[in-house]
């Protein structure tokens, strides 16, 4: 028998379906052996370790046979620690635990501790988005609960451990779908009317804000330009409910989305100059976004622009004892 289970493996901000396909044999051995195939890496492939412990936490041991899991698509590369559940539920409905015909119509994603507990994990919500468009369920841990409702129009298991999923699909204790939350804006945004003087300045950044253009600033050490930039996302429009999503999504990416609350204020990146390129556009072996991306309908600020390596070749110079800083949409 071929249990079915549903998850998602990203590329960017998209989320690309992937079959979690569980074959457990009839023949038995001395000692089960568990293979994870489909192009897994370090993270997924030590997801059996942590699936057998949290199975033998709530009383399941797993059948002395050979298990076989397949992340189809095969050549599709899947990264992440949030392939833990989607394998347990799998391994669930082969052993006959859990309805596989009811698993087949959810997406799931979470990772699990060796006490059963699901943590956790990113890219909830943009993995929401892809299973309303295939009209799945999704089944993902309680804390991203919040975040995953911003989707709407699909059903929502929210659980905090395994055996809370077992118990919701026998309908011994259903839980309840989770609820949309907004972030709390407790922290003052800095205002412009802070600054005292420096009139000329002000209207520039009056100008770029209402015309969504760069800035360039250029002036000694102490002069405010770090002090007017900070002050720049004030003088923007809070997101609309369409942008709060898109930031959202790629913060949820990054794992920067605190609790599952959606935030409509502008987001105001500044990263050091020291920082590395894969950390200001993305990348790196698991791929992430980087502060170019999370600054999306936001600002981002160059402190230093003449010491960031890929523009230090041609900007100092241009601009000899000088400091500057460079802000832009």
């Amino acid at each position: 028998m071929v249990a079915h289970v549903y998850t998602v493996a990203f590329q960017g901000i998209d989320a690309r379906e992937v079959d979690v396909q569980v074959h457990v044999s009839n023949s038995t051995s001395i000692v089960n052996n568990f293979s994870i195939v489909g192009l897994a890496d370090k993270a997924v492939a030590e997801s059996r370790e942590r699936v057998r412990a949290a199975l033998s936490a709530i009383g399941l041991a797993l059948p002395h046979t050979k298990i076989t899991i397949n992340l189809a698509p095969a050549d599709l590369p899947k990264e992440g620690s949030h392939y833990d559940l989607p394998i347990a539920l799998g391994l669930l409905a082969a052993m006959g635990v859990l309805p596989a015909g009811e698993l087949a119509n959810y997406t799931a994603m979470g990772e699990l501790s060796l006490d059963a507990q699901i943590t956790a994990v990113a890219g909830v919500l943009p993995a929401a988005i892809a299973a309303a468009e295939a009209r799945r369920g999704l089944i993902c841990p309680a804390a991203c609960g919040p975040e995953a409702a911003w989707a709407g129009g699909l059903e929502i298991v929210a659980a905090r451990s395994l055996i809370a999923i077992v118990n919701h699909m026998k309908g011994v204790q259903v839980l309840s779908p989770p609820t949309a939350k907004v972030a709390e804006e407790n922290g003052l945004v800095p205002d412009l009317r802070d600054v005292k003087g420096q009139e000329t300045a002000k209207r520039a950044l009056e100008i770029a804000a209402a015309g969504g253009h760069n800035m360039l600033m250029i002036g000694p050490p102490g002069a405010g330009k770090s002090m007017l930039a900070a002050r720049l996302p004030g003088l923007l429009p809070p997101l609309d409910p369409r942008e709060a999503l898109e930031v959202s999504m790629v913060q949820s990416l990054a794992g920067e989305l605190r609790d599952g609350a959606i935030s409509r204020r502008r987001p105001f990146r500044n990263p050091h100059h020291s920082a590395s390129m894969a950390s200001l556009v993305g990348g790196g072996l698991r791929v992430k976004p980087g502060e170019v991306s999370l600054a999306h309908l936001g600002v981002l600020f160059l402190d230093e622009l003449p010491e960031f390596p890929a523009l230090g070749s041609n900007v100092p110079t241009l601009l000899p004892n000088t400091a500057s800083s460079s802000a832009g949409f």
